[in-house]
C-alpha cells in the first residue's frame, strides 16, 4: 500500500507540472495513468485513500496561490474541497478498469468528475481540468469539435492506454490493437477540426490598455484612485502615439476589471476621468468597473462601454454584470462558519451580487462577448456570448491579488483553450498582466512583458462569425460522456453484486451426508 500511495503522490505532483507555468502537457497523460496503475485492483477504501493522496499531490502545488490571497489554513481548505472528488474517483476505477475497453471507461469517468466539480458546490471551482493543461498542445483542437471535456476525455484515454500497457503487460496482441484502434479514432476525428481557421472578412483594431497597480495582494484595492489614472494615463500614452501616427486609431479600448474601483455612476471625478480618456482616443472604452450596490452591504463587479464625447450618447452605456462570483473570494457563503477558519473573510466586507445574461455587447463596433476573471473556466458563461452573437471574446481580469503566482499564467491558457473551442480572438487585459491578444488557433499573438508594469497592446484582430461544433452542440458532448461513465459504473457495479451473490449461494450450498 505505501508504494501505491507513494505512486499517486508523485503522480499528483507530476499532474501538476502539466499546467502552467511550466506547461509540460505530455506530463498530464503520465499523471493518469499513474492513478490508474496506483488503484488498479484496490477495493473501495483503499481507492479513496490513493486518489486523496492524488489530489493533494495534484491541487497542493497548482492552487498555492490562493494562499497568497487567503493564507494557509483557507489554501488548505480549498485543496480538500477538490481531492475529495478524485478521492471518488479511486473507488469508481478500479471496477472500470476489469471491463472491456477500459482506458474508455477511465477517460469517461474523468469527464464526470470535473464535470460534477465544476458545477458544485457553489456554482463550483473548474480550476485543474485536464483540458486547460493542453492549451498548447495537439490535442487542443478537439476543443472545436466538443469543449473542454472532449479534452479531457482524450488527454484521459491517452493516459488510459499508457496504464493499460502498464498492467496488461502479458497481454501485448490485445493491447497493440486497442491502442491502434484508439489512436486511429483521435486521427480521424483530429481531421474534421481545420488546424488553420479561415480566413476572416472583417478585421477590426482594438487595444488593452494595462495600467498596472501600485500594490500587490489584497492591499491593492487600498488605493483605488491610483489604479484608475494608471489607466487613464496609459489610455492618453496611447492616444498621443495615435496622434502622431506611430500607432493606428483603435476603434474599441480596452480596461481590465477594477481598472476604476471607484464608482464612475456615482462618483463625477472618477466619471470625468474616464470620460477624458475616451474623448482623447475618440473610441468607445470597456472599463471594468465596481459599482456600489444594490444596498449598503453588495458591490456589482461590471464592464461598462463608455462611449466619447463623438458619439451620439457621450458616457456610460451597455454594462455587463459578472455572473458568476467567485465565492468565498467575491461573496461569503456561511460567513460566520467560513470566519471561524479564517478572519480574512471579513476583508470581503460587501458581497458581490450576480448578473443575468449571456455576456453579449452590442455598444461596441462589432458585437463583443465579455467575461470577467474566473469565469473563464466555465464553459456554459463563454459559450452563451458567442451562441448571441459575440464575434470577439474579452477577458477582463485583475491579476494583482495573485501576485507572481502561477495562477495568471494558468489563467491565460483557458483563454487560449476558449479561442480554439469558438474559433474567436480573445483578448486578455489585465491590471497587472499577463495581458494577451489571442488569435483563433489559440496561439499568443500579442503579450505584455513584465509582471507588474504598463503595457499597451493594440492590434488588427479576425472578427469571426461562424461557429464551432462544439459551440453549436453546447455541454451536450459533455452529458454523453457522462452517461457512459454512468453506465459503465452501473454495470461495473451489478457485476461485482452478480459476483458477491454467486460466491454467497456457493458457501450456502449443503454438503452432501455420506453414503
Amino acid at each position: 500500500m505505501t508504494r501505491r500511495l507513494l505512486l499517486a503522490a508523485g503522480s499528483g505532483l507530476l499532474g501538476a507540472l502539466a499546467f502552467p507555468p511550466l506547461g509540460c502537457w505530455p506530463l498530464a497523460f503520465v499523471s493518469i495513468a499513474g492513478l490508474s496503475v496506483a488503484v488498479h485492483g484496490q477495493r473501495a477504501r483503499r481507492g479513496a485513500a490513493i486518489g486523496l493522496v492524488f489530489g493533494a499531490g495534484l491541487f497542493m502545488p497548482m492552487l498555492h496561490w490562493s494562499a497568497t490571497y487567503v493564507g494557509a489554513v483557507p489554501w488548505l481548505v480549498l485543496v480538500f474541497s477538490q481531492t475529495w472528488y478524485i478521492a471518488v474517483l479511486g473507488i469508481a476505477l478500479p471496477a472500470l478498469q476489469s471491463r472491456r475497453l477500459a482506458p474508455v471507461w477511465v477517460a469517461a469517468a474523468w469527464v464526470a468528475e470535473e464535470g460534477i466539480r465544476d458545477r458544485f458546490p457553489f456554482g463550483g471551482f473548474p480550476w485543474g481540468r485536464w483540458a486547460f493543461s493542453q492549451a498548447r498542445s495537439p490535442l487542443k483542437w478537439f476543443a472545436a469539435l466538443g469543449g473542454a471535456p472532449l479534452v479531457t476525455f482524450v488527454a484521459a484515454l491517452v493516459g488510459g492506454l499508457i496504464a493499460e500497457a502498464v498492467i496488461q503487460r502479458g497481454s501485448l496482441a490485445r493491447l497493440t490493437r486497442l491502442a491502434v484502434a484508439g489512436l486511429l479514432v483521435l486521427c480521424a476525428a483530429s481531421l474534421a477540426v481545420p488546424l488553420d481557421p479561415p480566413v476572416a472578412q472583417e478585421m477590426m483594431t482594438v487595444a488593452a490598455v494595462q495600467g498596472n497597480v501600485p500594490d500587490r495582494g489584497l492591499e491593492f484595492n487600498s488605493r483605488r484612485r491610483q489604479v484608475l489614472d494608471n489607466h487613464v494615463r496609459q489610455t492618453l500614452v496611447l492616444a498621443a502615439r495615435v496622434a502622431t501616427g506611430r500607432t493606428p486609431r483603435p476603434k474599441l479600448v480596452l480596461w481590465p476589471e477594477n481598472a476604476s474601483d471607484i464608482d464612475p455612476t456615482t462618483n463625477l471625478d472618477a466619471a470625468e476621468q474616464i470620460q477624458r480618456a475616451a474623448d482623447a482616443i475618440g473610441a468607445p472604452i470597456l472599463v471594468g468597473t465596481l459599482i456600489d450596490g444594490p444596498g449598503d452591504n453588495h458591490v456589482t463587479n461590471a464592464g461598462i462601454v463608455w462611449m466619447p464625447s463623438s458619439a451620439h450618447k457621450a458616457g456610460p452605456g451597455q454594462r455587463y454584470v459578472k455572473r458568476h462570483p467567485v465565492p468565498f473570494g467575491e461573496y461569503i457563503p456561511l460567513r460566520s462558519i467560513a470566519r471561524t477558519v479564517s478572519a480574512k473573510v471579513d476583508l470581503v466586507a460587501r458581497d458581490m451580487v450576480a448578473g443575468k445574461g449571456d455576456g453579449l455587447l452590442t455598444d461596441t463596433p462589432y458585437p463583443i462577448g465579455d467575461v470577467i476573471c474566473f469565469e473563464i473556466a466555465y464553459d456554459g458563461l463563454v459559450r452563451s456570448s458567442v451562441k448571441a452573437g459575440a464575434r470577439l471574446l474579452v477577458v477582463q481580469t485583475n491579476n494583482a491579488t495573485f501576485g507572481h503566482s502561477s495562477e495568471t499564467y494558468q489563467q491565460l491558457a483557458m483563454s487560449q483553450l476558449r479561442a480554439v473551442e469558438h474559433r474567436r480572438t480573445v483578448v486578455q487585459v489585465a491590471t497587472s498582466g499577463k495581458s494577451a491578444i489571442i488569435g483563433p488557433n489559440g496561439d499568443i499573438i500579442q503579450q505584455s512583458g513584465a509582471l507588474f508594469t504598463p503595457a499597451l497592446l493594440v492590434r488588427n484582430i479576425a472578427l469571426e462569425s461562424s461557429t464551432t461544433i462544439a459551440t453549436q452542440l453546447g455541454a451536450a458532448v459533455e452529458w454523453i460522456i457522462c452517461a457512459v461513465a454512468l453506465a459503465g459504473v452501473g454495470l461495473s457495479g451489478g457485476s461485482v453484486i452478480r459476483q458477491r451473490l454467486a460466491r454467497s449461494r456457493f458457501r450456502r450450498r449443503p454438503v452432501p451426508a455420506p453414503r
